[in-house]
C-alpha cells in the first residue's frame, strides 16, 4: 500500500472519531438532528408517529438498550417473554435475539418487517401445536386477514360452531369427546367427570337412551326419572332408588333398616312387612318414629298416656314385658304399693284418671268412716294398714291434760269429712259445760285448764 493511501486512511479515522465526539458532546436535541439527517429510508405505517423522534425507538450506542424500548411499545411480547407463552416465549431463538434481528424498519411505509414464512413456521413453538387434520388446514382458516396471529382463537367452537350437531346443548369443549383426527373420529367421553359417574349396567346403556334428542344438559339424575316404569312401589319410596338398590342390577334391593335409617328394627318390627309403616301415597315415605303412628289403634288408653309407648313397651309385644316406673310419675311407690297391681288401683286402661287419695283405694278399709278424713297418710304409712301413729303436737292444737286422755271421735265427730281440721275454740266442744251461760264469754282457757273443768283460776 502507498504512503498516500495509509495517510489517506488514517485521516478518514481520525475524522469519524471526532465526529463520534463531536454528536455525543452534543444536547439531544442535536443529536436527534443529526440522527434524523442519517435516516435510513421510512418506517413502516405502524411506526410513522415515532418516526420524527429517534429515540423513540434507538438509544445510541447500546444495542440492549433498543430491544428495550421494543418491549415498553409491545407490552403483550414482553409478557408472552416473561411468562414464556406464544411463539415469542416459547421459542428460544425469538425470545434471547435482539428484536432487529428479525425486525428490521426503515424500507417503507408497506414494508412486511414481520418476515413469516408459513411454509417453514414451527407451529409447535406456539401455545397451539397443529396435529392431526390441522396441519393440512390453510392459516388464513383461523388467522383473519388484518389481524395480528396472536389474536385466533383456541377453542374448537370459535371454528367449528358450524360443524356442531348438537346445536350448543354441550358445553363448548369439544376435545372432550372429539380428536384432531377428524371431526367423527371420537374419543370415549369421561363421564366420571360429571356429577353423574357411570357404574354397573349404566355403563353398557346407549347415550341416547338418558340424552334423548341430543339433549346434555339439565338432564335429571334422580332414578325414578328413567326406571319410573319399573317401580312397584309405585313411588311410594320416593325417588332415590339407591336407597335400596344398585347399579348392578335392579332386581336385587338391598336396605340396611338398622344402619341407613335412624329406626332400627327391634323385635317383632323385624317381621313388618314394609308397607305396614310405609304408607301410600309416596308423601308418606318416611312415617313419623312415634309408637301410634301405627299402632293407634292397639291403643287401650285411648291416646290419654301419649305417644311414647316405649316408656311401657318394648317391640317384643305389646303385652310381653310391660314396664313402668312409677317413680318417674306425681305418686312415688313405696311398701306395700310396690306388689300392688296396676289394676288395684288402675280401673281404667286410661291410667292417668286414677287419683291419687288414700281414701279412694282403701275405703273398705277406713274403720274411722271418714271422720279423719282422706289423707291417710297423716297415721298411716306403706309399708302396713295397722298400727298408725298421729302426733296432735305437730298440728296447731297440741293435746295436754285431759284432752291427751279424749279419744278421738270424741272431737272428730262428722263422718266423710275431706279434712280432718277442726276448730280451736274451747266453746265448739264445751258449750255444753258452761255454767255461765256464755256471760263469760267463750275464751274458756281465761280461767279454766286443760287438767280438768271442774277447776277455775281467776286471774287478776
Amino acid at each position: 500500500m502507498s504512503t498516500w493511501h495509509h495517510s489517506w486512511r488514517l485521516i478518514a479515522c481520525a475524522w469519524c472519531v471526532l465526529l463520534a465526539l463531536a454528536v455525543l458532546s452534543m444536547p439531544a436535541a442535536a443529536q436527534g438532528v443529526f440522527e434524523r439527517l442519517m435516516v435510513p429510508g421510512d418506517v413502516i405505517q405502524g411506526h410513522a408517529k415515532f418516526e420524527k423522534d429517534c429515540n423513540s425507538c434507538h438509544k445510541s450506542f447500546s444495542k440492549a438498550g433498543q430491544t428495550q424500548l421494543c418491549l415498553d411499545c409491545h407490552k403483550d411480547i414482553a409478557e408472552d417473554i416473561k411468562t414464556k407463552t406464544r411463539f415469542h416465549g416459547k421459542s428460544v431463538a425469538a425470545s434471547s435475539s435482539e428484536c432487529r434481528h428479525c425486525h428490521t424498519d426503515h424500507k417503507g411505509r408497506k414494508a412486511d418487517i414481520v418476515l413469516l414464512d408459513p411454509s417453514t413456521f414451527d407451529h409447535s413453538q406456539t401455545s397451539f401445536a397443529l396435529a392431526g387434520r390441522h396441519t393440512g388446514v390453510a392459516c388464513s382458516s383461523c388467522h383473519a386477514g388484518g389481524k395480528k396471529f396472536r389474536t385466533a382463537p383456541t377453542a374448537c367452537v370459535a371454528c367449528h360452531r358450524k360443524d356442531d350437531v348438537h346445536g350448543g346443548k354441550l358445553r363448548e369443549t369439544c376435545a372432550d369427546c372429539h380428536n384432531d383426527k377428524g371431526w367423527k373420529s371420537t374419543t370415549a367421553f369421561d363421564h366420571s367427570k360429571t356429577n353423574f359417574a357411570l357404574t354397573g349396567g349404566h355403563k353398557s346403556v346407549e347415550c341416547a337412551r338418558c340424552h334423548a334428542g341430543e339433549r346434555y344438559k339439565g338432564v335429571p339424575t334422580a332414578c325414578a326419572e328413567c326406571h319410573r316404569e319399573r317401580d312397584v312401589h309405585n313411588g311410594a319410596r320416593g325417588q332415590k332408588c339407591d336407597g335400596c338398590h344398585t347399579t348392578k342390577t335392579w332386581a336385587e334391593a338391598k336396605f340396611d333398616h338398622d344402619v341407613d335409617t335412624k329406626f332400627p328394627l327391634l323385635g317383632k318390627h323385624t317381621a313388618a312387612l314394609c308397607e305396614s309403616c310405609h304408607k301410600q301415597p309416596p308423601k308418606q315415605v318416611k312415617p313419623e318414629r312415634a309408637c301410634n303412628t301405627c299402632h293407634k289403634k292397639d291403643d287401650v288408653h285411648k291416646g290419654k298416656l301419649g305417644p311414647e309407648c316405649q316408656n311401657c313397651h318394648n317391640e317384643s309385644g305389646f303385652k310381653i314385658g310391660v314396664l313402668f316406673d312409677h317413680d318417674k310419675s306425681r305418686f312415688i311407690l313405696r311398701g306395700k304399693h310396690q306388689s300392688a297391681k296396676c289394676d288395684d288401683c288402675h280401673k281404667t286402661k286410661l291410667y292417668k284418671d286414677t287419683t291419687s287419695a288414700c281414701i279412694e283405694c282403701h275405703r273398705k278399709k277406713d274403720e274411722h268412716e271418714g271422720r279423719l278424713g282422706a289423707g291417710c297418710g297423716s297415721c298411716h304409712g306403706a309399708e302396713k294398714w295397722k298400727g298408725a301413729t298421729f302426733d296432735h303436737g305437730k298440728t296447731r292444737f297440741a293435746l295436754t291434760g285431759r284432752h291427751a286422755q279424749t279419744g278421738c271421735y270424741n272431737c272428730h265427730k262428722q263422718k266423710h269429712v275431706q279434712r280432718a281440721s277442726l276448730a280451736t275454740g274451747c266453746y265448739g266442744c264445751h258449750r255444753s259445760q258452761d255454767k255461765h251461760r256464755g256471760l263469760f264469754g267463750r275464751n274458756c282457757g281465761s280461767c279454766h285448764t286443760t287438767s280438768t273443768f271442774g277447776v277455775a283460776y281467776i286471774r287478776r
